[in-house]
């Protein structure tokens, strides 16, 4: 089925990068979650009210506010696939973040709403009634809303969107909730027992859970969070497929939505080599990454000494002694300079965000190390993060 509407309703479904294909997706997921959830609404409305369920109903009310998050989630894609303008010069990339953290409010709004009904109901229980059709009519619900998880799932997963990721974790929240309200009107009618309020409860910690899970995922790329492995490799992997360009390092990605990314890093560069030959190079990569990767690319060119024994050499003493003390940590930006009492080794040092060592202890040790070897050695180090 999900097949079958992508061919239907976007010809073009493989530049899953374009922010018009996107919205395209967006658009798609939000019709179909309106027309599931208003169905499921009014089927669940009116099986409630007929036997005096409040879990029923209150599940009813979750499937509307569905409806509601399948209207914003449209508006998010929309608006996100609007081109830039002078106020917003990046474009509006991050509105389908932002939706899609919208969508996680009404959730945890819904689910505190419903405990709190559901607390009223343990208080003050009332009899519920229970027959053939509020049970097929649950069933029903359960199936159309698992449907909806795989749905959503596998359009999130082609379109890496948190958004629709978030929609599909919300159905299934759903499903568990009315497995519960099911279950809670199966025991009422064999055993008369309440339970009607205890099972809204259950259901309102579901959609909670589904919420905060939801607002993580849309949260962290607002934050800023590490742009994804597969995508950085790619990068290198372009990259060093250049003679002229010997290594790279500081990548730095600038997420401002889905297709719309900058990314910045150093490429290190023969000293001795043609100035014009090597600008050519950065140029050329720089286009490849934009056609290839659709991303912004601003290359800095690093000169390094190449064929300077001295300097060769103590670049390796540097980057053992660096291995001695952990392995994880590497270097670059590496030069000498000497002088009549002391030679400068200047270097950058990579270290993981989590480590052994303080910042402080990490450069005395190496200085320490270094000079150990070789007194006149002096380390003049700056610290970078991955």
């Amino acid at each position: 089925m999900v097949t079958l509407l992508l061919r239907l309703f976007i010809p073009d479904q493989t530049d899953t990068e374009n922010p018009d294909i996107r919205k395209k997706y967006g658009i798609l997921s939000g019709i179909v979650g309106i027309f599931f959830n208003l169905f499921l609404f009014t089927s669940k409305l009116t099986a409630g009210l007929l036997g005096s369920s409040i879990s029923i109903v209150a599940d009813a009310f979750n499937n509307l506010s569905d409806a509601g998050s399948s209207v914003i989630t449209m508006i998010g894609f929309r608006i996100a696939s609007q081109e830039a303008d002078p106020d917003h010069p990046f474009g509006h990339g991050r509105s389908e973040y932002i939706s899609g953290l919208i969508v996680s409010i009404m959730i945890l709004v819904m689910a505190v709403e419903l405990i709190r009904t559901s607390i009223s109901r343990i208080v003050h229980p009332e009899e519920t009634a229970f027959t053939p059709v509020i049970c097929a009519i649950l069933v029903l619900s359960i199936l159309v809303k698992l449907y909806m998880y795989c749905y959503n799932r596998a359009l999130g997963r082609k379109i890496n969107s948190a958004a629709l990721q978030a929609t599909a974790a919300d159905s299934l929240s759903d499903c568990f909730s009315t497995s519960a309200v099911l279950i809670a009107a199966l025991v009422s009618h064999v055993t008369g027992l309440h339970i009607d309020g205890w099972c809204g409860i259950l259901v309102g910690l579901l959609i909670f859970h589904g919420g905060i899970e939801a607002a993580r995922d849309t949260i962290s790329p607002l934050l800023g969070q590490a742009p994804d492995p597969v995508f950085t490799d790619h990068i290198h992997e372009i990259v060093k497929q250049y003679d002229h360009i010997l290594g790279i390092h500081d990548l730095i990605v600038h997420d401002y939505g889905p297709g719309r990314r900058m990314i910045s890093l150093h490429a290190e560069v023969a000293a001795g080599g043609d100035i014009l030959a090597l600008h050519d190079t950065i140029d050329n990569v720089e286009k490849r990454l934009q056609r290839e990767l659709r991303c912004s690319a601003v290359i800095h060119m690093d000169p390094v000494m190449t064929d300077d024994g001295e300097t060769l050499a103590c670049k390796a003493l540097a980057t053992d002694i660096l291995h001695e003390i952990d392995c994880s940590l590497s270097l670059h930006d590496f030069r000498i300079v000497k002088g009549t009492t002391h030679t400068n080794l200047i270097f950058d040092v990579v270290v993981p965000y989590r480590t052994d060592y303080s910042i402080p202890e990490l450069k005395e040790r190496i200085r320490k190390r270094l000079q150990e070897v070789n007194p006149r050695y002096f380390a003049v180090i700056q610290i970078d993060h991955p």
